[in-house]
């Protein structure tokens, strides 16, 4: 008993040393406990204030940091943003009136802004910095063939040696505004102002391809003319006077001019007539096509525009139906002033897709409809063109349209449309290799990269380093956007690029060689003279499906 007693009282040195070992789990426990409480208190403050960082880093990513590799870092994204209230508009048109004005107001307050507002652009050397872990040089797929005409558009220069300043000074003579690149942010001299917006939205475009391949744009200087018409003079800089020759960028050009081409203003939009950036309008225009199938459309050749722009066009009115003849051709005459007060209801492109045959012609120079034309599976007649554009180069007759003699419309187009309804397949197989041929290779994707590779070339052609002039003012999205109102607007940011794109553009194939160049003429030439002297009949027939595989 005594002993069990014994057992049960806890001497004076148990009872200190169960008291140290109580005060330290007291003192452990507390610590725990704050830390545990402290733990959920910043979670729930940290999940409050910021989404989770999973919810940032793309599936693969997260993948790959799982494995233990270190994750690319995420691609930039953009957004606009604008810290100040638009100014007031400009008056630059001299005048009221109720009709659109005819320069652009948005691009002269930008460039008249005191304050910068391209601060909140992503720096170009962190952008190409994060790009460049996940990015290789190219995406492993060729450019299509009309991108070999950035060799033929800049061999020029190439074979004088290179453009040097006092050639890019004879440029400004025409020019609409001047470009600098440095360092990926683009400043602009802009000389006078260009009809409507179409100053504005090339250079937004400019700014989208900075933004969709960060830091891979070189430091370059060029000059731009808007005019729809090439000007660079081919014989005037022949032999000792190639030292002369102006590097002017164009929408078009054609065989007597040097004008270096690039893609033209309505790919990201035109609000004074109300065509959407081309996104947008392929998708409507392949709505179109599906709406009503080549064979259920009507038979004949349509054309709606301007004819008052050139006389090609106002003969191309006599062709339309009468009572006395009918050449297989509705002409429509726009009129672009009553259908902005209409509000555009029967210019909607993508509801034009409706008859069998749509008939391409040019205006003053080279028309932005071509591409329009081209996408609505109507098998194209194109009448005899003089300028082209940065892709129609690669167009061939019979293959992409049906050529039309400019000295005889009417009966060519006659001819054309009971061809084609006599040999349906054939011309719905033309027409469709020509959408097939916008919607492949004239998308979004094959602009930028044209740009891309275009703007390449020429900087490497550059023999001096080029500097920004104190008249050049920086631009950047934010600071074109926040000053835009109305259909501007809603076109800037409809085709505003919104992330930098993770594979690299398209490979740039080979320059021609003079054999392949006269091979292509030789062709274009050979199908065109097959059908304007009349040679018909089965061989013909032979002739057309075989050009039009």
């Amino acid at each position: 008993m005594a002993a069990a007693a014994d057992f049960r009282r806890p001497t004076p040195k148990f009872v200190a040393a169960l008291s140290r070992t109580s005060s330290a789990f007291l003192f452990f426990s507390v610590v725990v406990v704050g830390l545990v409480s402290s733990a959920r208190w910043i979670t729930r403050f940290t999940l409050q204030a910021s989404p989770p960082a999973t919810a940032a880093i793309p599936a693969a990513v997260a993948a790959t940091t799982r494995a233990g590799v270190p994750a690319a870092p995420p691609r930039p994204t953009y957004s606009i943003s604008c810290s100040t209230p638009p100014r007031p508009p400009l008056n630059l048109s001299g005048g009221g009136g109720a009709r659109t004005p005819q320069t652009s107001q948005t691009l002269a307050l930008a460039l008249s802004s005191s304050s910068s507002s391209c601060r909140s652009s992503p720096d170009p050397a962190t952008a190409s910095a994060s790009v460049s872990a996940s990015v290789s040089a190219s995406n492993s797929s060729s450019c299509p063939s009309y991108f070999r005409f950035i060799h033929e558009d800049l061999r020029p220069w190439r074979d004088a040696g290179g453009i040097t300043r006092a050639m890019l000074a004879r440029a400004r003579v025409t020019a609409s505004f001047r470009l600098l690149v440095l360092g990926g942010r683009a400043f602009v001299h802009r000389f006078r102002p260009a009809f409507q917006t179409r100053d504005l939205f090339t250079i937004w475009g400019v700014l989208q391809l900075l933004r969709r391949y960060p830091g891979r744009v070189p430091d370059l200087d060029l000059m731009f003319d808007c005019a729809d018409w090439p000007v660079v003079r081919t014989h005037l800089y022949r032999g000792k006077h190639a030292a002369f020759m102006p590097p002017l960028f164009s929408y078009c050009g054609d065989d007597r001019t040097l004008d270096i081409v690039f893609p033209d203003w309505s790919f990201w939009g035109w609000p004074e007539i109300n065509i959407k950036p081309w996104d947008a309008l392929r998708q409507d225009l392949k709505d179109g096509n599906n709406r009503v199938k080549w064979l259920d459309r009507v038979p004949y050749a349509y054309w709606k525009g301007n004819p008052a722009v050139a006389v090609t066009r106002q003969e191309l009115v006599n062709c339309n139906v009468s009572t006395t003849k009918d050449w297989n051709a509705r002409i429509y005459k726009q009129d672009w002033f009553r259908e902005s007060k209409a509000g555009y209801k029967d210019s909607n492109l993508g509801s034009q897709c409706t008859h069998r045959y749509k008939i391409y012609i040019e205006g003053s120079a080279w028309s932005v409809s071509q591409k329009y034309i081209l996408a609505c599976d109507s098998m194209t007649l194109l009448v005899t063109p003089r300028y082209y554009d940065f892709f129609s180069r690669s167009l061939m007759p019979i293959q992409h349209y049906w050529p039309v003699h400019n000295d005889n419309k009417c009966d060519s187009i006659k001819y054309a449309v009971d061809w084609g309804n006599s040999h349906k397949q054939l011309a719905q197989r033309i027409g469709k290799q020509a959408s097939d041929f916008i919607e492949e290779d004239v998308n979004m994707d094959r602009v930028y990269d044209y740009m891309l590779h275009l703007l390449t070339e020429y900087a490497k052609l550059l023999r001096f380093r080029p500097i920004k002039p104190p008249e050049a003012v920086e631009i950047c999205p934010d600071s074109l956007a926040c000053q835009a109102e109305g259909l501007e607007k809603k076109f800037l940011m409809e085709s505003m690029v919104k992330s930098a794109r993770d594979a690299g553009p398209c490979d740039l194939p080979p320059p021609f060689n003079p054999q392949e160049l006269a091979m292509i003429k030789r062709r274009k030439e050979n199908s065109i003279k097959q059908i304007q002297t009349g040679f018909r009949g089965a061989i013909l027939d032979c002739f057309v499906a075989i050009g039009a595989r």
